[in-house]
């Protein structure tokens, strides 16, 4: 085993060792039930992790992650985690959030990537291409931002346009679906104001 892997564990040991110290409870409480309100659909990128930025505990948010949190619909991955979270875990706030600077968006508006990835963007791509003559007209740093709220905004759509989250608006469920963005720079999350209650409520969002 390298050291770096074994640091890995020792730092696991001391920290649920500070954990057991602080509330002695706590991964018992933990190990009975999972009942978060929060599901959180985020980027894989390593520098936006879910509970960290939030404040939150282990235990209080349902996290699912992928390149450019990108929400598709034939993806059974993140179709199954956004299914048990609302119909087994029954979250109350479904959250996607980008984050400025994501490399996955930027590949898409540079068309520089190829293979699986390059397919897995695609979508992103149509987005750019929809909106180039807007975002040519920005220096490329604000076009990035600006296309990583457009990508938001697009996730939250998709997110809504499911069908667990469209059964469950029409059997009265209580759901809702936030965008927001997260800068790196500065450790902030900004809300997007797409907050999304109802199925009318997807009219607010403005068209791709």
């Amino acid at each position: 085993m390298t050291d770096e892997i074994q640091k890995l564990l020792d730092q696991n040991k001391a920290w649920a060792a500070a954990m057991k110290k602080e509330d002695p409870e706590f991964f018992a409480r933990l190990a009975n039930q999972q009942a978060p309100k929060y599901l959180w659909i985020g980027c894989s990128d390593s520098r936006v992790p879910a509970n960290q930025i939030t404040g939150l505990l282990p235990g209080e948010v349902f996290v699912h992650r992928n390149v450019a949190n990108v929400v598709m619909q034939t993806d059974i991955n993140c179709m199954s985690v956004i299914e048990f979270a609302v119909r087994v875990i029954k979250v109350r706030h479904i959250i996607v959030c980008g984050h400025y600077g994501c490399a996955g968006v930027k590949a898409a508006m540079n068309n520089s990537a190829d293979g699986v990835i390059g397919a897995w963007i695609s979508g992103i791509r149509k987005l750019w291409s929809d909106h180039q003559a807007e975002l040519s007209q920005l220096e490329e740093s604000d076009a990035l931002a600006k296309l990583c709220e457009y990508n938001v905004r697009r996730q939250v759509k998709s997110v809504c346009s499911t069908s667990v989250l469209q059964d469950t608006w029409d059997q009265g469920g209580e759901v809702d679906v936030h965008g927001w963005i997260y800068s790196v720079g500065d450790g902030i999350i900004k809300d997007l104001g797409y907050g999304i209650a109802a199925k009318e409520d997807v009219a607010t969002l403005e068209a791709d």
